[in-house]
């Protein structure tokens, strides 16, 4: 866990480090300004309302207090001391399973209709303390900070292009041309790729802190381990037809495709490296 820990600090200093290098390769903080402004609100409005925009996204139930998934929730949350959020089913035969809000107060769990329908009991507790452990950590408030500054990096290097198209970026007459052309070229498609990256990278590690906190919170890590390989199953044969790609690290595994075409561009960590990790903490 510690591991993870740190693995996330490192990234969000490189995202800075790459933040400020971009500041500096400008000449000036004015457009940095700005765009952090916009950034900033853009990620505001998701801190603060995404739980109601990818509830309504999809088509999520509330359901009541004696509901088997309310109660199990309710078992997990008492184990990992935390207030109780409200739970959610999501009308969809594909597995899966998310935590949304913007901390412990402020939470919602969700489950599709189908984990219900695959995963035994024990299961299901596995994959509630992997989301109730998303809240545990603040995986929201993380990965806003992340998405912020990569959103930050990705609106300069618009903002370069524009500058560059009307002038605005170096000189043309002098020794320095050439230089300036690749320096524009680095931020506009280079130093953009690379904030992706680091953001889906601090993504991926933690969902490897929540897989383990989740194990912890119930003593159980072979519950959830056994629920990811169903799970890695059951989405490869009944990917989610609703929705939207990009709310795909919200989810336990990748609700539209089971595995990813290149590693570095995922969301998620190899479900079968999650599985070897939480056999090995039993």
């Amino acid at each position: 866990m510690f591991e993870n820990h740190l693995k996330t600090v490192v990234l969000l200093a490189a995202l800075t480090a790459l933040l400020l290098w971009v500041g500096q390769l400008l000449g000036g903080y004015s457009g940095l300004i700005i765009a952090g402004i916009f950034a900033l609100l853009l990620n505001f409005v998701s801190y603060f309302f995404s739980d109601k925009i990818v509830l309504a996204l999809y088509h999520a139930k509330e359901v009541s207090n004696d509901h088997p998934l309310y109660k199990a929730v309710q078992e997990v949350v008492q184990l990992a001391s935390l207030p109780m959020p409200r739970v959610y089913i999501v009308p969809s035969p594909s597995p899966n399973a998310f935590a949304t809000g913007r901390n412990p107060k402020h939470a919602a769990v969700a489950c599709t209709q189908g984990i219900l329908d695959l995963l035994s009991k024990d299961e299901w507790r596995g994959v509630l303390a992997h989301e109730v452990s998303h809240i545990k950590n603040r995986d929201i408030l993380v990965t806003t900070i992340a998405a912020t500054i990569a959103g930050i990096i990705s609106h300069v290097a618009s903002m370069a292009g524009w500058m560059a198209m009307f002038g605005g970026f170096g000189g043309r007459d002098n020794d320095n041309g050439h230089q300036n052309i690749i320096s524009l070229l680095v931020l506009m498609i280079i130093t953009p790729l690379i904030a992706m990256l680091l953001q889906l990278a601090i993504s991926r590690s933690r969902e490897y802190l929540a897989d383990a906190t989740g194990a912890k919170t119930i003593h159980n890590p072979i519950a959830l381990a056994n629920a990811l390989a169903k799970l890695d199953k059951g989405i490869h044969h009944t990917p989610l037809r609703l929705g939207n790609p990009s709310t795909s690290s919200l989810f336990i595994a990748n609700p539209f495709s089971a595995k990813g075409i290149i590693q570095l561009m995922s969301t998620h960590p190899p479900m079968e490296e999650r599985i070897r990790r939480l056999k090995k903490m039993a």
